[in-house]
């Protein structure tokens, strides 16, 4: 994976200003972590996946991208969740994946019992 790191500063401030950039190569993936700061200065990450893909209308190559936005007050948070699934793959990688305890598994709510076995679906709008 080749890392390489940038800093920008475009003009015009707003929600396009780039304070420092960091790039990524994955293979056909590009990762872009990029700090911004938006219209109140607050500093967040702007995570972007760009992948190279054939277009089906023509033989032209085209780039599709994906984007996260991760603000201060997550970071924590998200790195642990990160580190958490990173680590599960690491010790399970070619292994087969053990279903969770019955006994364990609770409802996203947490205050019932569900059976692994079975779907719910709850949609509010």
């Amino acid at each position: 994976m080749e890392e390489s790191t940038k800093k920008l500063l475009i003009g015009g401030g707003g929600d396009k200003e780039i304070l420092y950039s960091k790039a990524i190569k994955a293979g056909k993936r590009i990762y872009y972590l990029d700090v911004k700061k938006n219209l109140k200065n607050d500093l967040f990450l702007a995570i972007t996946e760009s992948k190279k893909v054939q277009s089906r209308e023509s033989m032209q190559s085209v780039f599709e991208k994906h984007k996260i936005f991760l603000y201060k007050e997550d970071f924590d948070k998200f790195l642990d969740g990160l580190n958490d699934v990173i680590d599960y793959i690491k010790k399970n990688n070619g292994t087969e994946v053990s279903q969770p305890d019955l006994d364990s598994a609770v409802s996203p709510s947490g205050n019932e019992k569900v059976d692994i076995d079975e779907i719910k679906l709850s949609i509010d709008f």
